[in-house]
């Protein structure tokens, strides 16, 4: 295996060289979950996915509930489908409290406070009345629950951990929160064993090749856990060691053609390389530069970090910053990268 293998086959696992889905939902429910923060930018990195998406087919997938949003794992918001968030949550969720732990210690955030909100949230959204976060807080200080900015922030993310409460459908450019048991049916709950070993399965399918290291970055999970879930799907994948690292994947005979997307602008915080937690592969060589590592607003030109984009404000024009000159076909490939992008919002 050559560092190049690496590159091509994730580029196919990650369905961006090609894919077979054609929906937000689709390509959210095959990549299990997607970092979604950046709004504009979680909406790219499906648009990038799904030729012909659109801006609007996004938010009216999100909006429909198709696909929804909420906090698993690190803690950050995740893209999740209604069938996942539920085992995922459960597997998940508590990592993330630990995480939370000493905040919640700091703000006075105990079982106790955290039992009242749940009532306000249960009382205040019921009857699938999904409202904002002004909406949602005045609620709380109106049943004398302090809400400082981060002690609000916690109290929404608990609830989220919880599986009480996820995202709503938008209102205007206004996010809401909704009742996780209004947005998705029940689903029988699975045992920590199965739910880790199907989290670690879908993980190398659609990230692979890569290291449980990576695995246990990306998830949020420990190297134990990432090793019992891999040893539950041991026969499914192939391990090769490249200077010294061992990777994990599944075997596919994949070619890169001129037709396939190896160029495009990426998105911030996506899977192609926040999946990751070694992400020196996706520096060229030719051309090292402290840029190439980071997570926002790169270029990737033909697999690899190629310069930086930046939209601008007011001209909505995108600025691009190559990290060397390019030849006539790669500049070709940028320029469709750009269209790609734009085509996507407008």
């Amino acid at each position: 295996m050559k560092e190049r293998d690496i590159i091509i086959q994730r580029l196919f696992n990650q369905q961006i060289a090609a894919t077979k889905f054609t929906k937000p939902g689709e390509m959210v429910s095959y990549m299990t979950a997607m970092q979604s923060q950046v709004w504009e930018m979680a909406k790219w990195a499906i648009g990038l996915r799904l030729p012909g998406c659109t801006n609007d087919d996004v938010e009216t997938a999100f909006n429909k509930g198709d696909i929804l949003r909420t906090h698993l794992m690190r803690p950050t918001w995740h893209f999740v489908t209604p069938a996942d968030i539920r085992w995922l949550l459960a597997l998940t969720a508590p990592r993330v409290n630990a995480f939370n732990a000493p905040y919640y210690k700091k703000l006075e955030l105990d079982e106790t406070v955290f039992k009242k909100a749940h009532k306000v949230f249960v009382r205040t959204l019921q009857g699938e009345k999904q409202l904002d976060r002004n909406a949602i807080k005045k609620e709380l200080e109106k049943n004398k629950i302090e809400t400082n900015d981060l002690r609000f922030m916690l109290l929404l993310m608990q609830a989220e951990l919880s599986g009480l409460i996820c995202s709503g459908p938008r209102k205007g450019k206004q996010f809401t929160y909704a009742l996780l048991d209004e947005r998705a049916p029940a689903t029988k709950p699975l045992p920590r064993d199965q739910a880790l070993a199907e989290l670690v399965k879908r993980y190398f399918i659609t990230r692979g090749p890569a290291t449980v290291h990576d695995f246990a970055w990306w998830s949020g999970l420990t190297i134990k856990d990432a090793k019992e879930g891999l040893a539950a799907n041991r026969p499914l994948f192939n391990f090769e060691k490249l200077n010294g690292t061992e990777y994990i994947f599944k075997h596919n005979l994949f070619e890169l053609k001129i037709s396939h997307q190896s160029t495009f602008l990426l998105p911030d915080y996506d899977e192609y390389g926040i999946s990751y937690k070694e992400r020196s592969i996706l520096s060229n060589p030719k051309h090292k530069t402290s840029d190439e590592t980071r997570s926002i607003h790169l270029i990737i030109i033909d697999g690899t970090a190629g310069g930086t984009w930046m939209k601008d404000i007011k001209s909505k024009e995108v600025k691009i910053h190559f990290f060397t000159s390019l030849n006539k076909s790669k500049l070709t490939a940028m320029k469709k990268a750009t269209k790609n992008y734009a085509s996507f919002f407008k």
